[in-house]
């Protein structure tokens, strides 16, 4: 059942004026938002209830990274201070903040022009480089879960999961098409990663402050501009450069699970340059994202582990992207690095 946020008593907080209408935004997987109209102004009232991302201080600590980089010039949506000062409303032990709305929409790669494509890749190098202004050196225990540079995955492991995958997938019934696909793209995986076992990466290397999802949903157009980068809740200390290859390859693949090399050269161009990130950085980085997907199975684990399929429609293009990046590997490296 949908949590009903109490906008009486959030509202009073703001000072926001009262409810004329609250509707549910749909996009997005883990937190909840609410497109709030009031007799003071047009709102978005997030209700951050992700266990992982949802502590107040956290959540504040997010909030002013975000104005400070606002106050550089890079297009965000700062959340509101209430009466009290204080970014994070707290009602009955879950937290919420108000952000001004933003008119825009959602583009995905296949909608921007090569032109639009680099400016991307120059917004998200100027994110990048803006945090590394305005946030903690790196030397300092950053707000993340997870410390960087990390292990990459081990094939072994990824083995034993594609086991326990293929059985939950014989078990399902009644049997559908996901499943067959699922099976196909399980065995398939594992003959790559057993053909390509020798190429697991090293640790990862030079790390640095990053958004942490930065993906077609978190981008709000206005026209043919960016007009807000939202959703900070990953706010970490990872490898940068890794983050300019993933948000790349949901972006710029295609629905036949390629990529679409024109605007991925284009944007990594663009990012190299904002984020003064070297080629070398970028094909390491390559090397481990390709690597990542080769052993990454979170859509199939959220649908038979967890009965969660709002993913499930990404899964075709997705699982086809790894097999084609495989084959593909040295033009998808020379897009990023040329």
């Amino acid at each position: 059942m949908t949590h009903a946020p109490p906008l009486s008593a959030l509202l009073r907080q703001y000072g926001a004026g009262s409810a004329l209408t609250c509707v549910p935004v749909d996009q997005g997987l883990l937190n909840r938002g609410y497109r709030l109209c009031t007799t003071r102004g047009r709102y978005f009232l997030k209700h951050h209830f992700d266990p992982d991302t949802a502590d107040p201080a956290a959540i504040e600590r997010r909030h002013r990274a975000t104005q400070r980089l606002a106050d550089l010039g890079v297009p965000v949506a700062p959340p509101l201070a209430g009466r009290d000062g204080r970014t994070v409303a707290v009602v009955g032990g879950h937290a919420y903040a108000l952000h001004p709305w933003i008119d825009g929409r959602h583009r995905h790669g296949g909608q921007l022009t090569t032109g639009q494509c680099a400016r991307l890749g120059a917004l998200l190098g100027a994110v990048h480089a803006g945090l590394e202004r305005v946030m903690p050196p790196k030397g300092r225990t950053p707000p993340a879960k997870h410390p960087h540079p990390v292990e990459s995955a081990d094939p072994a492991d990824t083995f034993d999961l594609i086991d326990d995958l293929l059985a939950r997938v014989r078990r399902h019934r009644p049997a559908d098409s996901f499943d067959e696909l699922a099976r196909h793209r399980l065995l398939e995986r594992r003959a790559l990663l057993e053909r390509h076992a020798d190429r697991r990466p090293p640790r990862g290397g030079s790390v640095g402050w990053v958004h942490g999802d930065f993906h077609p949903f978190n981008v709000l157009y206005r026209g043919d501009a960016p007009a807000a980068i939202v959703d900070w809740d990953r706010l970490g200390v990872q490898p940068r450069a890794e983050e300019a290859v993933r948000a790349a390859a949901i972006f710029f693949v295609q629905p036949a699970g390629t990529l679409h090399l024109p605007k991925v050269r284009a944007y990594a161009r663009a990012y190299r340059r904002a984020a003064q990130a070297t080629p070398s950085e970028l094909a390491a980085a390559v090397h481990r994202v390709w690597w990542e997907r080769l052993n990454d199975f979170w859509m199939l684990r959220w649908h038979y582990e967890r009965g969660d399929t709002r993913a499930d429609p990404q899964f075709p293009a997705a699982s086809a992207l790894a097999v084609w990046w495989t084959r593909e590997y040295d033009a998808v490296c020379g897009a990023f690095v040329e």
